[in-house]
């Protein structure tokens, strides 16, 4: 039954093939259909894989399947194979389970597109990039999948690329993950150089010679695979572009920058965990970046007026938490909140998705409102989303979010402090979505051109200016979109059971992996009792907060929602100001040194080239009597020598 994992990429491998020789013809919804049935068939394929694993004793699980040796090149060699461990099953399953729906999701979403087929074919090639990703048994088969969904990104961020926007997002995607993978390359460099392998598993695997490095050695691995990390994943420096992605298809952002390519940091984080563990300091770090990240992305959403970005600059502080975990030495809790945030964020992009469709495009949530009545399936499943990403029990994002905090509370109260902060801020801002979207007044009834935002909003300070047209009345999705918003609300719902003590655990599952490395808290029963009362008492505070500002005083207003914070501190704006003038006198300084330098040397050894071989030309004139003099004088000064040298 293992031996079934190579099914688990090669069904979208084959979905993309089909695709691309033959999707036209196929057609819409046809080309749907196949790319859907293909990551459902990975499903399957996973889901067979997981029973061999169950099958093994729990000390013995992990096996390795190798396809063909790829490099035999000197003291390098690396396989084409497929390590299937509890880490690795455990990502295949949410990836493939997660992408079926939004797959199913994005026929419906789709429709009429003049590029139907095309997109499916990237989303079945980004499937199965993310799953040569986690399945790779070395860190150059993850490299491959790591850039492959790179490219995926840039392609389908930029799938509406006749808009200037989405152009320039899909190259501000890839230019800043080129950033994170120069880490990850350089990290691969000094793996080899250190231990001669770049394979995980086995008695010379990097895992097991992790501690053989010598602390520095490790510190400088960890972190160049930190900034890696930190670019695939939009933590702080390298957040910059998810924002911006949300200029996708809303199937991307739910598939791509919710449930799955976000992520792989997180993943490569856990993977790598023997390597973290014997660089000093260097989790400390990971702990701190992820709680800054965290607290500054729920800090934008606040204010953010467009329904995909609030949900983007959350998704960027959810990943801060998870980096928090991983800093604390909490993996599994890292891997739990990854799971639950893969179900009910794919649920609120997709839910954001259905409402964008319903009013007509529409992202504007001042614009909103009141569109509980009228789309009952997409408000009713977005609500369960709401309340899981708030931390609200018994909701799955309750229990995930409780044992990072808890784990965190054990590593530094004031990381523990920023954690609570930031989860009243994402009650906060997400309570602020819903009332703005689902309740309160029609306003997308008011909503007209030439409406200033205050008008549009509602603000007591402003009359509505009359509507130049009438808009069109919003509608519920078809069911091809409802369907996977119910499966998803009911995994939201009920997906903190993976955990739970008495049952089946993840945390159990995972124990392989992690080892003695599974984090043990020193604190009693009950402060993680009182702990997570506290939690829940600030994600209370926050709907207290949001709804008696944008609900209890019938007419929501934009005076809490400061222009500093929606335009994210200005720290986008500074950096272009900065590659606009430093970066770019620096890049021309470059330039001018490659141009004149290094060009000039080798342009230079050329240039003498060419000279010595024009004088030395001049010796070859085609004619046998030149050759014969020259032959005749040669013999005469041999003989001079010889007769200089016997002193004859």
């Amino acid at each position: 039954m293992l031996s079934a994992v190579w099914l688990i990429p090669a069904l979208p491998l084959a979905g993309f093939l089909i695709l691309l020789l033959w999707g036209r013809r196929l057609g819409e919804p046809g080309a749907g259909w196949l790319a859907t049935a293909m990551v459902a068939g990975s499903f399957l394929a996973g889901l067979v894989t997981f029973a061999g694993l169950l099958a093994k004793d729990e000390h013995h699980r992990q096996f390795v399947f190798t396809l063909f040796e790829w490099l035999p090149v000197g003291g390098l060699s690396v396989d084409m194979g497929f390590l299937v461990d509890p880490l690795s099953i455990t990502m295949v399953l949410f990836v493939t389970g997660v992408g079926s729906l939004i797959h199913l999701y994005s026929i419906g979403y789709m429709h009429g597109d003049p590029r139907f087929h095309t997109f499916f074919v990237y989303l079945n090639l980004f499937a199965f990039s993310m799953l040569m990703l986690v399945l790779g048994d070395n860190l150059l088969v993850t490299f491959l999948g790591w850039e492959g969904v790179g490219a995926c990104s840039y392609l389908l961020v930029s799938f509406w690329f006749e808009r200037d926007s989405a152009a320039v997002a899909g190259k501000k995607a890839f230019v800043t993950n080129r950033v994170g993978d120069w880490g990850f390359m350089v990290a691969m460099f000094l793996t080899f150089t250190s231990l001669g392998t770049l394979t995980y598993a086995g008695e010379e695997g990097i895992l097991e010679g992790a501690g053989a490095l010598p602390e520095t050695t490790a510190v400088a691995i960890a972190l160049l695979l930190f900034v890696g990390a930190a670019g695939k994943s939009a933590q702080l420096p390298l957040y910059v572009w998810l924002p911006d992605a949300m200029e996708g298809p809303t199937p991307v952002s739910a598939l791509i920058h919710a449930a799955t390519m976000v992520t792989s940091g997180v993943y490569l984080m856990a993977r790598i965990n023997p390597i973290l563990d014997v660089a000093g300091g260097v989790l400390e770090i990971i702990a701190v970046v992820g709680a800054a990240t965290a607290l500054f992305a729920a800090t934008c959403a606040v204010a953010q007026r467009d329904i995909k970005k609030v949900l983007a600059y959350s998704t960027v502080s959810q990943l801060g938490y998870m980096f928090l975990a991983v800093g604390s030495g909490a993996y599994v809790a890292a891997i739990f909140h990854m799971i639950t945030h893969a179900f009910f964020k794919a649920l609120l992009f997709l839910g954001a998705g259905s409402v964008i469709h319903g009013m007509h495009d529409e992202q504007d949530m001042r614009r909103m409102g009141a569109l509980r009545r009228l789309m009952p399936v997409t408000a009713g499943t977005f609500i369960v989303g709401w309340l899981a990403i708030a931390g609200i029990p018994p909701f799955a994002g309750f229990w995930s979010k409780d044992e990072i905090l808890a784990a965190v509370w054990d590593l530094s109260p004031a990381l523990w402090l920023v954690g609570v902060v930031t989860a009243l801020l994402t009650a906060y801002y997400m309570s602020r979505q819903v009332f703005l979207v689902f309740y309160g007044e029609p306003r997308w009834q008011q909503a007209g051109a030439g409406e200033t935002a205050g008008e549009a909003l509602g603000d007591p300070e402003h009359e509505p200016a009359a509507a130049t047209h009438a808009p069109a009345t919003p509608h519920e999705s078809p069911r091809l979109m409802t369907v996977p918003l119910v499966v998803l609300a009911g995994l939201a719902a009920v997906g903190g059971v993976l955990n739970l003590p008495g049952v089946f655990t993840l945390e159990h599952f995972l124990e392989p992996v992690f080892e003695d490395r599974l984090h043990e808290l020193s604190i009693t029963a009950g402060m993680q009792v009182a702990l997570a009362l506290v939690a829940v008492v600030g994600a209370a505070v926050g709907i207290a907060v949001a709804r008696s500002i944008y609900l209890a005083r019938g007419r929501p207003t934009d005076r809490y929602e400061p222009e500093l914070l929606a335009r994210a501190w200005r720290y986008d704006e500074a950096l272009a100001t900065f590659f606009a003038g430093p970066g770019r006198a620096v890049a021309d300084l470059s330039a001018r040194f490659d141009r004149q330098v290094i060009d000039g040397a080798v342009n230079g050894v050329a240039t003498l080239a060419r000279r010595s071989g024009a004088v030395l030309r001049v010796t070859q004139t085609g004619y046998v009597r030149n050759y014969a003099l020259g032959m005749a004088a040669g013999a005469v000064l041999l003989l001079g020598f010889f007769v200089l040298r016997t002193g004859i």
